[in-house]
């Protein structure tokens, strides 16, 4: 593994159209979708209206896996690196996008394209011909490209990794996000909690177990950090992402998930573990500034590089494309 490093994380709904059909979209009637043809993919938008989006790229099964609200909404073939050219595994924020782009290395049309890296990695229609083939980018059907595009935003979390775990509910979030906190939030809005609607901005939270820092960021820009307590510091953390699901004084709900950069099996993120995090006072202020339902949590055992904080994206990279 390498370092993450800020220079390669970490309420657009899109409309089923009759383009999808043209795109050979399949209804989700209980296909697996380990079976989906090259160029095939699901479209459910209706499951989840509304909501933060994640999307998780699985390189083993060439799939693109699309959340809102922690539903899956849409599932999609893929190609990524072939090799000599490989996608890196990690967590990426979506840094730029644009309908119409062309590569200025390969002097190719990226339709579509969501940039994941300044290095050229990102999202775009590309060819689908079953198997890794691209030059590092995750290459889309038009028309699940177009959904997709739709519905995410600058600062929209893509995870690429070798596996992971389907969301589960946890309750009792710990220091971080805990009654305190929360009842504070309540106070200060008037006994209204914050919304999914409150603000466009994508709210994200990293926590590094390395750095013993946590990282508040709005969109792709880093707006807080300081120091974060770890209890049981030589337990590591692991890679997860936890999405806020709202709550009150008494508690509130995440919905979690692990990731793996190999094709192992991801491990479901234990219930106890944001209760072994806290964070320096003025992180929590700008924490509690800004939290709405939608609000992502990561945390990752890797490092920050010192020399590499001056650039506005910020990414973790578990593998660096070859």
């Amino acid at each position: 593994m390498v370092p993450f490093t800020r220079r390669s994380l970490i309420k657009a709904s899109a409309v089923l159209a009759g383009s999808l059909a043209i795109g050979r979209a399949l209804a989700q009637t209980g296909q697996e979708v380990d079976s989906l043809q090259p160029g095939q993919f699901t479209w459910t938008p209706e499951r989840s209206p509304e909501g933060p989006v994640a999307i998780i790229v699985s390189i083993p099964r060439q799939r693109v896996y699309v959340y809102r609200n922690g539903l899956l909404i849409g599932v999609s073939t893929c190609s990524t690196g072939k090799p000599g050219h490989d996608t890196p595994t990690g967590v990426f924020t979506v840094l730029q996008k644009a309908k119409t782009h062309t590569s200025s290395q390969y002097d190719e049309a990226m339709p579509d394209m969501e940039r994941l890296t300044w290095q050229g990695i990102a999202l775009h229609v590309g060819d689908l011909p079953g198997y890794p083939s691209s030059h590092g980018c995750v290459h889309l059907p038009q028309a699940f490209a177009d959904q997709v595009y739709a519905a995410t935003r600058i600062g929209t979390p893509v995870i690429i990794a070798g596996s992971h775990s389907e969301p589960v509910a946890i309750a009792e979030p710990g220091q971080i996000l805990g009654p305190a906190a929360l009842q504070e939030i309540k106070s200060k809005l008037g006994g209204a909690m914050p919304s999914a609607t409150a603000s466009s901005a994508v709210m994200s939270i990293l926590v590094s177990s390395a750095d013993r820092r946590i990282y508040v960021m709005e969109n792709e820009q880093i707006v807080a950090s300081g120091a974060a307590t770890i209890s049981d510091p030589e337990k590591p953390l692991g890679s997860n992402i936890f999405i806020w699901q709202g709550g009150d004084a008494a508690g509130s709900t995440w919905l979690a998930m692990g990731f793996h950069p190999a094709p192992e099996d991801a491990a479901v993120p234990d219930s106890s573990l944001l209760g072994r995090i806290d964070g320096a006072p003025e992180v929590m202020k700008a924490i509690r500034d800004r939290l709405k339902v939608g609000t992502m949590l990561v945390t990752t055992d890797l490092p920050a590089s010192p020399e590499t904080r001056s650039a506005p994206d910020f990414t973790i990279i578990d593998a660096p494309a070859s």
